[in-house]
């Protein structure tokens, strides 16, 4: 067992927690990170035990354009200040892990501006991919390069250079003994070579016991990053789409499918695949903003908290506050918030009392680590499962839902409510409430559980004025079939035969990854949806030759 298999992680972005500037003047450091240093009580009291956090070096504006990988932005404080930030974490029981970012850099980054100055005579020349100092680029660098997700301002570094695999290999080295972290997530490891990552996971079992890699990976197969040659965890970008469109449109089935699909390829066993679980994150909206009834977010966290895998929450968003991205920008997705005012208001929140009471579960629990994953009950609006001799139940349904589950004997304390309940011939009786969830543990042992408040006021909207017209007798329209986005995209794109996947453009690597989906049953509209809302090239491969057919 490591540390990371009893995981709750919370995750900051630390920039925008901070209400950092935007821009990176390089001035004088401001210590800004200092002041999350009273939050990681909050952490602590809230049953977090590892703190994901980054991006925290030096750069010109978001963090993931990387200045220099040693020294911490600039932005946030000095190289000291992040050391007695981790020390502080540690003090308190919470692991720490850092963002990774090793597919590309800024340009104000040492090698970058090497080969600005030095050209052809770069010692650097061939740390980026596809230098090529016969084009130019909007920056009128007099030379052209491949950037990461059509942005000039990320460079992509040549991972096949064995320098670069040699400097970023110490630039982990240098993480753990100059700031003691314990573990490090690879920012868009779907598109990182496999053999540099094999390096990093190298290093990471030679610099600390238990080190844990975790890569950012949105589709495919996520066995082909997690194994014992490259990391020990992805984001499971699978269920966080899931958990919010299964509420949303009152089905179960996609949620417990897409359960059943993650556990068998992790060998249908609880250890097979330690995958990131999230409901949010920096990169996409807040949970509170995208479900339809403010009420799922009971069962939703339930479910996160108890299903295989590792939790975590995104910062505020354990207080339900909202973000939805607006006009293409990230910025209300990584907002600046009142500490103080926050800390002050936990123990009235109910989401926040909700986080607090799950975390102190999930880390009392054993079998929601450990345990062997079993669906018990599945409609559209109901879902039971069991965790070894835990069983969990939700229910999506405004109305009360009465439940009969086979049970494996003896006496049971809901964990949320504190009623208990005994079993019967080899089955329990529950009533489970609308819109909420129980997790019912065995009273053997002991176990003895608080009522906690789980129910998410929801504001009731106005009342709309409706206007009477006269009856106006409606016309007679001849429905028209419209085309799919598929059926356009396949009049308009042919799939090469004679390419690799490395030629294809975007646009016939999507079709490709349709065809490919075709083979095994339906494509949905909102599976097409997901495969035309990539359009990061690397990412698109990766996905393509991540199916055996």
């Amino acid at each position: 067992m490591a540390w990371y298999d009893e995981a709750v992680f919370y995750h900051i972005y630390p920039l925008g927690m901070t209400g950092a500037p935007k821009e990176n003047n390089y001035g004088e450091p401001v210590s800004r990170l200092n002041t999350l240093i009273p939050w990681i009580s909050h952490i602590k009291n809230h049953g977090f035990n590892a703190l994901y956090i980054g991006p925290l070096f030096e750069s010109v504006g978001h963090g993931y354009e990387t200045t220099d990988y040693k020294k911490l932005d600039s932005r946030l404080g000095t190289n000291k200040d992040l050391t007695d930030f981790v020390a502080e974490c540690h003090k308190q029981g919470i692991r720490v892990i850092l963002d990774g970012v090793f597919n590309h850099t800024g340009r104000d980054f040492f090698a970058f501006k090497d080969i600005k100055e030095k050209r052809e005579g770069s010692q650097y020349k061939d740390w980026y991919c596809n230098v090529n100092f016969w084009g130019n680029n909007e920056y009128n660098d007099g030379f052209s390069y491949e950037n990461w997700g059509g942005y000039n301002l990320l460079a992509k570094l040549n991972q096949h250079n064995q320098a670069v695999k040699d400097y970023i290999c110490d630039v982990i080295r240098f993480w753990v003994s100059e700031f003691d972290i314990d573990g490090i997530r690879l920012d868009a490891a779907d598109v990182l070579d496999f053999s540099y990552m094999q390096a990093l996971r190298g290093v990471a079992n030679e610099v600390k016991a238990d080190f844990w890699l975790m890569g950012e990976v949105i589709h495919g197969d996520y066995n082909r990053w997690v194994n014992e040659g490259t990391l020990h965890s992805v984001t499971n970008y699978h269920l966080h789409k899931a958990l919010y469109s299964g509420h949303n449109d009152h089905n179960y089935f996609e949620i417990a499918h897409t359960v059943k699909r993650l556990y068998e390829m992790g060998g249908s066993k609880p250890e097979g695949l330690k995958l990131y679980n999230f409901v949010d994150n920096h990169d996409v909206e807040r949970i509170y903003t995208k479900l339809n009834n403010k009420q799922h977010f009971v069962p939703v966290h339930i479910l996160m908290y108890t299903l295989p895998g590792v939790p975590s929450v995104y910062y505020g968003s354990e207080f339900g506050i909202e973000g939805a991205k607006q006009r293409g920008s990230d910025d209300s997705l990584r907002p600046a918030i009142d500490i103080e005012k926050y800390i002050s208001d936990a123990k009235n929140n109910n989401c926040a009392k909700l986080i607090s009471a799950l975390g102190k579960i999930r880390n009392e629990t054993k079998a929601l680590s450990y345990g062997n994953y079993k669906e018990l009950l599945l409609t559209n609006k109901q879902y039971a499962f069991s965790r070894d001799d835990v069983i969990v139940a939700v229910n999506n349904d405004d109305n009360d839902a009465n439940l009969n589950l086979p049970a494996s004997g003896g006496e049971y304390v809901g964990a949320l409510s504190g009623v208990k309940v005994s079993s019967d011939g080899g089955r329990i009786s529950v009533t489970i409430k609308g819109n909420s969830g129980e997790i019912w543990v065995p009273t053997v042992g002991g176990n003895t559980y608080k009522p906690v408040e789980v129910v998410i006021e929801v504001k009731k909207p106005e009342p709309v004025k409706v206007e009477v017209k006269p009856e106006i007798k409606p016309e007679i329209k001849v429905e028209v079939k419209t085309e799919t986005k598929v059926e356009k995209a396949e009049k308009a794109v042919e799939i090469p035969k004679n390419k690799s996947y490395e030629e294809m453009t975007v646009e016939e690597l999507q079709l490709v990854i349709i065809e490919k989906m075709r083979k095994n049953g339906p494509v949905t509209d909102r599976m097409a949806k997901d495969v035309y809302d990539n359009t990061h090239h690397g990412s698109l491969i990766n996905w393509a030759k991540s199916f055996n057919n």
